[in-house]
C-alpha cells in the first residue's frame, strides 16, 4: 500500500510539474511579445515628424530606419497585392537616342497578364501562370508558348524583380533609406553588385509593395529608366482578361 501511494504521490507531482510549465511558457510569450514592437513604414498621408499613424493610437509600433544594412530586411516585410491593375512606362537610352514603351499590367491570383505598345506601333500580350509563359500580337490568333517561373512576369515587362536585392550581399548595397518617388512614399536602394559596371536603382511603394521606379546606369549614363506612377486599382478590375487570342480562358477573376 505504501509503494502505490508513493506511486500516485509521484504521478500528482509530474502533473503538477507540467502545468507549471505550461502555464510558464504561456506567461514567457505574453511577456516577450508585448515588448516586440511592431514595424510601421511611412504612408502617403504621413507628413515629416507626423504622429498620428498607427503607434498614435497606443500601440507599440516602432518606424525602422532603413539603411544599407537593415534595407533587405525591411523590404522583406513588404508584399505585393494578390490582384490588381496598374500601368508604367520603361524607357530605354542609348548614345544618340531613346525608346520608351508602355505597359498595362492585370494580375490576379498567380497570373499576370501585360499589353506592351512597342516603339514599332506593334502591340505584343504576355500571360503568365501555372509554369507557363504565353505571348502573341494584336490581330493575330496563334500564339508560343514557354517554361516561365516566378520572375517570368516581370522580365515580360522589362522591369526588374526587386526582390533580387533580398538576396544580394550587403556590401553590394550602397545606399538606401526612404525617399519619394513621383509624389509615393518609397523604400529607395541603390546596388552595385561586385564587379560589375552597372549601377541599379530601385523605389518600392510602402503602401503596396510594388515597384515604382528603377533606373540603371552605366559608366555614369543613364541607360533604363522605369516609372509607374500612376494609381494601382486593387482588386483587379473586372475587364482583366487572363485568356489567350484564340478564346481559351485560362484564369478567371477571383477563381
Amino acid at each position: 500500500m505504501a509503494l502505490e501511494q508513493k506511486k500516485r504521490l509521484i504521478i500528482v507531482a509530474a502533473i503538477i510539474l507540467l502545468m507549471a510549465a505550461a502555464m510558464l511558457a504561456s506567461f514567457g510569450r505574453v511577456l516577450f511579445a508585448a515588448d516586440t514592437p511592431k514595424v510601421t513604414l511611412p504612408s502617403s498621408s504621413s507628413a515629416p515628424g507626423d504622429t498620428s499613424g498607427p503607434g498614435s493610437q497606443g500601440q507599440d509600433y516602432q518606424r525602422v530606419e532603413v539603411t544599407t544594412q537593415t534595407v533587405t530586411g525591411v523590404t522583406a516585410t513588404l508584399a505585393r497585392p494578390v490582384s490588381y491593375y496598374r500601368e508604367l512606362t520603361v524607357e530605354t537610352f542609348w548614345e544618340g537616342g531613346s525608346s520608351s514603351v508602355q505597359v498595362q499590367v492585370w494580375a490576379d491570383g498567380g497570373w499576370s497578364h501585360s499589353r506592351q505598345a512597342l516603339p514599332s506601333g506593334v502591340v505584343r500580350h504576355d500571360l503568365t501562370g501555372e509554369g507557363t509563359l504565353y505571348y502573341w500580337y494584336d490581330g493575330s490568333s496563334q500564339y508560343r508558348q514557354a517554361p516561365a517561373d516566378e520572375k517570368s512576369s516581370d522580365l515580360a515587362q522589362h522591369i526588374p524583380t526587386y526582390e533580387t536585392v533580398l538576396d544580394l550581399n550587403p556590401e553590394d548595397i550602397i545606399d538606401a533609406g526612404y525617399e519619394t518617388r513621383g509624389d509615393l512614399p518609397c523604400i529607395f536602394a541603390e546596388v552595385l553588385p561586385n564587379g560589375s559596371r552597372q549601377l541599379q536603382r530601385f523605389w518600392i511603394s510602402v503602401e503596396n509593395g510594388l515597384l515604382v521606379s528603377a533606373e540603371t546606369e552605366e559608366e555614369g549614363q543613364l541607360i533604363y529608366r522605369m516609372t509607374a506612377y500612376s494609381p494601382v486599382q486593387t482588386p483587379c478590375p473586372a475587364d482583366g482578361s487572363f485568356a489567350l487570342p484564340d478564346g481559351q480562358v485560362l484564369h478567371r477573376l477571383g477563381g
